[in-house]
Formats: C-alpha cells, sequence, structure tokens
C-alpha cells in the first residue's frame, strides 16, 4: 500500500476521492457544460506515487488541487497534489458516456507534497503551480463552486471514509501537458503564508 506524508507520521489512504468541474474557469476553458450537481470520482490507493511521470502510454497532463486528508469525521490536514489526466483517452471516454477511471485512476495518477494538520478550512487557503518558474496556476476555496465542508459532506451521503483517505477537491484553469525534465513547484498558502511546498523534475 503506498503512503503519504502528515506531519511527522507516515498515512496509508484507503482511497482518494476526487471532485471534478469545481472552478468555472476551468470547466470554460476544458469546453465542459457547468455540472447540475457535485461529480465525484475515485483513484485507488495505488494511483499515489512520488514520481512526476510526462507519460503513461499517452502523454499526461497536470491538474494541481488542494487536497485534504480526513479524520475523525473531519478534513484534518492540508496538502497540494497533482491530479495526472490522460486527456485524449478522457475525451474519447466523455464523448462515449463511459467512466474516467481509465484516464483518471492509472498507477502514478496522484502525486502529493507531505501535509500539515489545519485546525480550520476559510476562504484564504489557496494553491500555486509554479512550472519552470513561470505561475501557471491559482486559486482555491474562495474560487471554488463547492467549498470543502459542502464536499464532505455531500460524500459522506453515500460513501464511508476512513480516517486517512484524500479528498481533491478540484483545479483551477491553467491545465495543462507535462513535459519531461520541467520543474514543477507547488505551494499551498493560508492568508500569504506558506504552509506547504514541494517540487518535482518530470521524467
Amino acid at each position: 500500500m503506498k503512503i503519504v506524508q502528515l506531519n511527522d507520521s507516515q498515512i496509508t489512504p484507503n482511497k482518494i476521492i476526487c471532485i471534478g468541474r469545481n472552478y468555472v474557469a476551468h470547466i470554460a476553458e476544458l469546453d465542459n457544460e457547468v455540472p447540475d450537481e457535485m461529480v465525484i470520482f475515485l483513484k485507488p490507493n495505488s494511483a499515489i506515487s512520488h514520481k512526476l511521470s510526462a507519460c503513461h502510454q499517452e502523454t499526461l497532463h497536470y491538474e494541481a488541487e488542494l487536497c485534504f486528508i480526513y479524520q475523525q469525521g473531519r478534513f484534518s490536514a492540508v496538502g497540494f497534489g497533482l491530479d495526472l489526466t490522460k486527456r485524449g483517452l478522457q475525451s474519447k471516454l466523455k464523448v462515449k458516456g463511459l467512466p474516467w477511471e481509465r484516464a483518471k485512476a492509472f498507477n502514478g495518477s496522484a502525486i502529493f507534497s507531505d501535509f500539515v494538520s489545519i485546525n480550520n478550512i476559510d476562504s484564504s487557503l489557496s494553491l500555486e503551480l509554479k512550472i519552470d518558474g513561470e505561475i501557471i496556476q491559482s486559486g482555491g476555496v474562495a474560487l471554488m463552486m463547492y467549498k470543502p465542508d459542502e464536499i464532505l459532506k455531500e460524500i459522506l451521503t453515500f460513501m464511508d471514509l476512513q480516517d486517512g483517505d484524500i479528498v481533491m477537491t478540484g483545479t483551477p484553469k491553467g491545465v495543462g501537458v507535462i513535459h519531461s525534465g520541467s520543474c514543477f513547484e507547488g505551494r499551498i498558502l493560508n492568508k500569504e503564508v506558506e504552509l506547504v511546498k514541494k517540487c518535482w523534475i518530470a521524467v
């Protein structure tokens, strides 16, 4: 089983719950429709990787996300995540009305920074992704269609969460192709204070 780092401890998520189409500008950039209800899909524990890959059977796209660890009935920690996507395959599956898992849940499709404990979540919590020194994605709770507390409430209407499960809350605009050799720098900010920072070199 794959692990993530939370403070000084290692956590083994049972599953990863992902929220799709949670930022209006991102919906527009992919020419999707605004959904009538929350879009939810899953990644297995086997999707977790510490290596950022540029290709897995086809070229991969990055999506930076605010991610939370669930513990004892609430989101207890925050981290930076990359939801890697086979965009070409996903587009074909969407046209046919088929599930996304082949394009979203493959091995290595979930990349995480360390997680840090948080006491509360408000609109000042945000992410920033730099690629080769340039800010490519930024956004956070203030821009979300569904806020973290709404997301948790909705998930729990149909699914039990286990302590250590991770929830990825969607991506702001600016997604794109991963190029081998590029330097990805992800940060989580709260009121401009850096909570988390992680760098990867795409391979």
